[in-house]
């Protein structure tokens, strides 16, 4: 299926666009066994992962300045990943499903959502004090991310049509384009939405607290370090 666009059109209309309308008659999109797949993908990646994360340690002497930098970056990227989401959230309230929001995060890139996840896997790994396993929670991330995006994006021109293929011609899929934002005056917030992200980023948030306790367990020789890694 393809479109004529007149993306100049869209362009110069873009400040007063606050979200694309599902067309009239047109069935809502449906995300749920997307998401449910990412998910289960998400699930099976990380039963292996955490059998094997307590057998891996940082080659950084324990608490030295290399290893307590490294984990720093990575709390602190956790951080922005965590209040990215919700920022992004208070913008979408809920509305995937019936509308396309392309104000706020969503007029710089198309899935702001997966960009603040990018950067919170990248803080998780490096909350181990490696910049290995903070590479290797990225890249994972990614292409299971990616995958689910591609099938979204399906869903999502099914549903809406030209303007949505409008959207995705001019907003970048993952990387953010700062001079395309656009806001709107006023925001209808769901509290449960931003609930239901807060509890979504939880793995991030506990990733420092665990890589902690199994960093003291190693010290004391409870766990013993099969790999190191830089």
């Amino acid at each position: 299926m393809s479109y004529a666009i007149d993306s100049r059109a869209l362009d110069s209309r873009a400040s007063e666009i606050h979200a694309l309308d599902l067309p009239a008659g047109a069935p809502a999109p449906d995300l749920g066994r997307v998401q449910h797949a990412r998910r289960r993908t998400l699930f099976l990646i990380a039963l292996p992962a955490l059998a094997v994360f307590p057998f891996i340690r940082s080659i950084w002497d324990w608490q030295g300045p290399m290893q307590e930098v490294v984990e720093d970056v990575g709390f602190a990227l956790v951080l922005v990943a965590v209040l990215g989401r919700c920022w992004c959230s208070l913008y979408i309230g809920g509305r995937k499903m019936k509308k396309l929001v392309v104000r706020g995060p969503f007029s710089m890139v198309r899935n702001p959502l997966y960009f603040f996840s990018f950067i919170g896997a990248f803080g998780m790994g490096a909350c181990s004090g490696s910049v290995v396993l903070a590479t290797a929670f990225f890249a994972v991330t990614f292409l299971v991310f990616r995958g689910v995006v591609r099938k979204e994006e399906a869903a999502l021109l099914a549903a809406f049509g030209a303007p949505y293929a409008a959207y995705c011609g001019r907003v970048p899929r993952f990387l953010p384009e700062p001079r395309l934002w656009h806001d709107e005056g006023t925001l209808e917030i769901h509290p449960g939405r931003v609930a239901r992200t807060l509890i979504d980023a939880l793995p991030f948030i506990l990733a420092m607290p665990m890589f902690e306790l199994i960093g003291a367990l190693q010290l004391d020789g409870t766990l013993p370090v099969l790999l190191l890694l830089p």
